[in-house]
């Protein structure tokens, strides 16, 4: 059985280019069609998966959340008064 399963629907998506070792890459296309998905939702979906499983790294979130938030913040009221 896979851990990840086929998408039921399309979320919101943003584009992220990047560069794999050519054995990861097969394995990735090979995982595609086990699942039959796209390579985007598997790779979106390992992350997921990663940062729900990594403690010390849902901790070190939990300490830096209010520094990203607060950049947020800025960064929308910059969008928005300009």
């Amino acid at each position: 059985m896979p851990l990840l399963k086929a998408p039921s629907k399309q979320p919101k998506t943003t584009t992220l280019q990047v560069r794999l070792e050519e054995e990861v890459r097969q394995n990735l296309d090979r995982y595609t069609e086990f699942i039959d998905a796209n390579a985007s939702y598997v790779v979106s979906e390992a992350l997921k998966l990663l940062f729900r499983k990594d403690e010390e790294f849902k901790r070190w979130l939990g300490q830096h959340a209010d520094n990203h938030t607060q950049q947020q913040l800025k960064g929308e009221a910059l969008t928005r008064t300009a």
